[in-house]
């Protein structure tokens, strides 16, 4: 019978995948406010809101990356 044992925890990628889940972020972004010119004043709204959102996640991220930068320059 095999043991289930976890994954060795690999965080070596971590900043690159962090840096691209902010740059799809911002593509994304970009991407809602070209559609909010053409949009009704509620989904105007709701694009706005939703891209606070997406600001603040990138907050989030970009603090992790700095994080995991100076765990992985820490060893």
């Amino acid at each position: 019978m095999m043991e289930n044992r976890p994954k060795p925890d690999d965080r070596s990628d971590n900043v690159e995948k962090l840096q691209e889940m902010v740059q799809n972020t911002l593509e994304n972004i970009e991407r809602a406010e070209e559609s909010a010119d053409t949009a009704n004043p509620e989904q105007k709204r709701a694009i706005e809101e939703k891209n606070e959102r997406r600001r603040e996640s990138i907050r989030g991220m970009r603090e992790e990356i700095k994080d995991e930068y100076r765990n992985a320059h820490e060893e």
